[in-house]
């Protein structure tokens, strides 16, 4: 994530302000440069080709602060939602607000990767009423919002023994589902990709089934990121992409707030960045999160078969980093 400065009086800023706490001045996140920028008393922005952008209408609903083309129009970020729960589930809607942030954080970090979201859409759904089922499908990716509640969230974790539960990463998770069908045609598979993940055709409902009926490989931790991504192909490559985002999402955090020399990531490779900037940040962020009194941020290991793993990720991204 940047860090924004308010452009009238250049006071520190959040992804998530829309007001500077500063001078006062109302804002609004202009995906076109991704920047924070300052809104008139009615909401508008006027770039510098002399377009007027406005506002997003569902700041008062989910607290978006992106900037919409149209008045009264919604921002795209918020078009790739496609379902979330009526006015009436007062339950669903606090949940919603943030869903939504994290959505937010995962399109900024898309575009920042040069990914686009062409083809892609968002189903937040609460589950109060009726069962909801976390996944992708066809370009679709369903949240259920009770995920946004961090006593279910936790208590979830727990029952199935996960060291790391976020809203955030189930974005991220989802959207690895995404890129791959993109990005990495199952039906002809490169023989790398089959080389680090496994055969892609192999029948995924029975490898969920065994999954939850045994559980993982005892020696699941010298090849996989996580138990669950020991489960299939399809969700090794998932996890793999969520902590490609996870480790190049906090890197840019870090060198934007001085925490890590930006020379030091500057035109160097995914192996090295996970192995020489990587591993010892997160490993004093684990230690500062001790000293708190708090687990650790980062509660994995990068075996030499995963970081094989995140090499062939990032080399689907496209740019160089």
């Amino acid at each position: 994530m940047k860090a924004f400065r308010c452009r009238v009086c250049d006071a520190p800023l959040y992804f998530e302000n829309s007001v500077c706490v500063s001078c006062g001045s109302a804002l609004g996140y202009w995906r076109e440069e991704r920047a924070i920028v300052p809104v008139d008393a009615e909401g508008r922005y006027v770039a510098a080709d002399g377009l007027i952008w406005h506002v997003c209408r569902n700041l008062n609903l989910s607290g978006c602060t992106w900037l919409a083309r149209l008045e009264g129009g919604q921002c795209e970020a918020c078009d790739l939602t496609r379902v979330r729960p009526n006015d009436a589930d007062l339950t669903g809607l606090a949940n919603f607000v943030p869903a939504e942030r994290a959505k937010r954080h995962l399109v900024a970090e898309l575009d920042r990767l040069g990914l686009g979201t062409e083809g892609l859409a968002f189903d937040l759904l609460s589950s109060e009423r009726q069962p909801v089922v976390t996944g992708h499908v066809d370009g679709v990716i369903t949240i259920d919002l009770a995920e946004s509640d961090t006593a279910h969230r936790e208590g979830l974790r727990a029952q199935l023994a996960e060291p790391y539960r976020t809203l955030l990463g189930h974005f991220r998770h989802e959207i690895g589902h995404f890129f791959q069908c993109r990005l990495v045609r199952t039906d002809a598979a490169p023989a790398r990709f089959r080389e680090l993940f496994g055969d892609p055709d192999a029948d995924y409902r029975a490898a969920r089934d065994r999954h939850y009926a045994e559980g993982p490989p005892a020696d699941w931790p010298v090849s996989f990121i996580s138990a669950y991504a020991a489960m299939h192909p399809f969700e090794d490559f998932a996890e793999t992409w969520a902590h490609l985002m996870h480790i190049l999402d906090t890197v840019d955090t870090a060198v934007a707030y001085g925490l890590v020399d930006e020379a030091r990531v500057t035109g160097i490779d995914l192996r090295m960045l996970v192995t020489k900037v990587w591993v010892p940040l997160s490993t004093a962020l684990n230690l500062v999160n001790r000293s708190m009194g708090k687990d650790d941020l980062y509660p994995f290991a990068i075996p030499a078969p995963v970081l094989d793993k995140l090499e062939f990720a990032a080399s689907l991204l496209p740019f160089d980093r």
